[in-house]
């Protein structure tokens, strides 16, 4: 088995935009359309994609800025999108009016740039100014934008910062607090910002005042205001790494105050209280509680909490959110969600009471409130083979349904169930089968998707993407809760880190054994799929355990544990993984690296690698290299870049329809058996004609 480590042959591919890589990068795309998109039912899969992904009566979801509900749409006519608001009275409508407030496909065609929206900062409570974020082409780095919501223009003079991954929030109607690349020595390792400054308006940025900073290796540093009326405050940071952090209250002399929570803790201020969810036990709390403490008895020394949910070895966290006068909690038990309204009671404690009734292994999402003016709530129920329902309410009084999502695809003869796979360990792996009968039929292809990593939950949804490219033509698809995720909170995530990351890879493999025991499908006909992190996990089932699978996607993955810190951000996960420059963990992380495992005398089943030369967070070096690796070696391998998209891969749905065709039509290709002819010889797959 040949070693790559110090001398590794394919570093040039590791300059993103070289001559020499785009034009290596341009062969291996050739190839993959030649081999995917040429064939027939592609461009029909492609069109039913597109037409999912652009449909017009998809559900517009919201956000509240004062009277108005604000949107971001894009579809056919709006390949970009536009930024867009409306009334609730017109948003009741099954065609509301919409005031248009930026055309993003207009802007990049008057600039000559392909911009990509990022979201906007806008100004409370006036909600009169916006802090518009454009990425060029889909990447993290944003520049940003003053913008005027009355006239809808941008602000002339007004606060601009240039292409950076900036950090930027109002202070007041003339200053912002701005974390930024300002030159050497004001971003960290991670390339994110390493300063918070107090800019003026009218004033260079580099003479905003320094208020905070942080070090070169922690990860970022950020400034933040509180504009909630009554309780203005200002709060400064630091993330120490991916899952440590340091918040400070900036007093109004400048002074900082600590805020005393264990430094894995993730803490905030609301109103009178400071709440906190730690992830280790504290103060004789279990980690993953939610804790509510008086804000100011905390800094005056108190510690006494009040226990807003306590996690028990089956019951996790999974969000929560405020209203005027009450707190939604969102739990989930065994995957599955639960929603309850939390009430402060006068004289101490707090009254619960469920929320809504949500079906078994289905999902419940708060999609918005109004936590400084009223008691509303905006909810999205969804399931695997339920489309989503949008419902409106005011605690203590009715809802009413606002949007309902119409189906996308054939669900007869589907059904979705949970089951529990043994890891090598023993533990009790959940994960989600949906799809149809195979009592009947016997083995059939199936999907498995996974990520395991950075306390991430898989939880139910309702993916007509899915259900058009695979579900309605006969494939099963699964989803495995591994360990590295946040299903059943700090400890099932914890339980994968570092040296430990192997328990997420034997629970993926053994949720992928059980499958086949089950006789729901054969390893000749099993997919495995997952991006990013989840890409990592793939390459861990191509190197580890290639037996157990007919194919693998790894979309955006990052495969060369190594060197991974060196690249883009990733000097921001040491935390999850390890660091290669420590002695301690180069040998784990070694053994880890798909990259480096790579060998020629093992089997290993056809890949396919998908990244974007835009990506600015996980480099599209990992799957350049790997896939050259695998050529090399003479293994199976596809690459397929996307010149544009950022780390989504895609940044807009005609992109995206592509990437997810190509995906699902080498997954077909290679794991749905023959349909024979009268004469008993094979004939075309299920995928042709189509």
């Amino acid at each position: 088995m040949r070693i790559v480590i110090d001398d590794d042959p394919y570093l040039w591919l590791e300059d993103v935009e070289s001559g020499a890589a785009l034009e290596w990068v341009a062969g291996r795309n050739a190839e993959t359309e030649a081999a995917l998109a040429a064939g027939a039912g592609f461009a029909s899969l492609k069109e039913r994609l597109r037409e999912v992904l652009d449909a017009s009566d998809r559900i517009p979801y919201t956000i509240r800025r004062g009277v108005f509900l604000y949107n971001f749409w894009q579809d056919a006519d709006h390949v970009r999108g536009v930024w867009r608001r409306t009334t609730l009275e017109q948003y009741r409508k099954d065609a509301p009016e919409w005031e248009v407030l930026l055309d993003v496909d207009a802007l990049a065609a008057a600039e000559d740039e392909k911009w990509v929206w990022a979201g906007a900062r806008v100004r409370r409570p006036d909600y009169d100014r916006a802090l518009v974020c454009l990425s060029r082409d889909g990447g993290d780095a944003v520049v940003v934008r003053e913008f005027d919501l009355g006239t809808r223009t941008f602000v002339a003079g007004g606060f601009q910062v240039g292409e950076a991954k900036t950090r930027i929030g109002w202070v007041d109607a003339d200053t912002v607090f701005v974390g930024t690349d300002c030159g050497p020595g004001s971003l960290t390792d991670a390339g994110y910002p390493r300063t918070v400054r107090r800019w003026r308006r009218g004033t260079p940025l580099e003479e905003a005042a320094l208020v905070f900073e942080a070090g070169a290796e922690d990860v970022s540093a950020w400034g933040r205001h509180d504009a909630t009326p009554g309780f203005e405050r200002d709060f400064v940071g630091r993330s120490l790494d991916f899952f440590r952090s340091e918040v400070y209250l900036l007093a109004p002399d400048a002074t900082l105050v600590k805020i005393d929570v264990p430094d894995d803790a993730r803490a905030y201020a609301h109103r009178q209280y400071l709440i906190v969810t730690p992830k280790s036990d504290w103060l004789g709390h279990r980690a993953g509680s939610l804790l509510a403490f008086g804000f100011d008895a905390f800094l005056a020394g108190d510690r006494t909490a009040e226990v807003l949910f306590a996690p028990d070895e089956r019951t996790a966290l999974a969000g929560h959110s405020w209203t005027r006068r009450h707190l939604i909690l969102e739990t989930m038990r065994d995957v599955s969600t639960h929603i309850e309204v939390l009430t402060p009671v006068s004289g101490g404690g707090w009254a619960r009471k469920p929320l809504a009734d949500v079906p078994t292994l289905s999902a419940v999402t708060v999609v918005d409130t109004d936590p400084d003016v009223s008691d509303e709530y905006f909810l999205d129920v969804s399931g695997f083979l339920q489309p989503s329902t949008l419902y409106r309410g005011q605690i203590g009084a009715d809802t009413e349904v606002l949007k309902q999502a119409p189906a996308r695809f054939d669900t007869d003869g589907l059904a979705v169930e949970q089951f529990f796979a043994t890891s090598r360990d023993g533990t009790r792996v959940p994960y989600f089968v949906i799809g149809p009968d195979r009592g009947p039929t016997g083995p059939g292809p199936a999907l498995l998707y996974g990520y395991g990593g950075f306390e991430v939950s898989l939880t139910p949804f309702y993916g007509a993407v899915t259900g058009r490219a695979w579900l309605e033509r006969g494939g099963t698809y699964v989803i495995a809760n591994i360990r590295g995720g946040g299903e059943y909170g700090p400890d099932w995530h914890q339980a994968a880190l570092g040296a430990d990351r192997p328990r997420a890879f034997e629970d993926f493999a053994a949720v992928a054994a059980d499958l086949v025991a089950r006789g729901i499908t054969t390893p000749g006909m099993l997919g495995a799929a997952g991006g990013s992190n989840g890409g990592l996990l793939m390459g861990a089932m191509l190197t580890r355990c290639p037996e157990l699978f007919g194919a693998i996607v790894a979309q955006v993955p990052l495969l060369d544990m190594l060197r991974f810190h060196k690249l883009l951000a990733g000097a921001s996960w040491i935390a999850e993984y390890g660091n290669p420059d420590n002695e301690a963990d180069r040998p784990h992380l070694r053994a880890l690296s798909p990259y480096h495992r790579l060998t020629a005398d093992r089997t290993y089943p056809p890949v396919l690698l998908m990244t974007s030369t835009r990506d600015d967070r996980v480099h599209p070096g990992h799957a350049r290299k790997t896939a050259a690796r695998l050529r090399e070696l003479g293994h199976p391998v596809l690459l397929h870049e996307n010149t544009g998209g950022g780390h989504a891969g895609a940044s807009d749905n005609e992109q995206s329809a592509h990437n997810k065709a190509l995906v699902h039509t080498f997954l077909w290709q290679h794991l749905a058996p023959p349909v024979r002819s009268a004469s008993g010889r094979p004939g075309a797959t299920h995928l042709d004609g189509e």
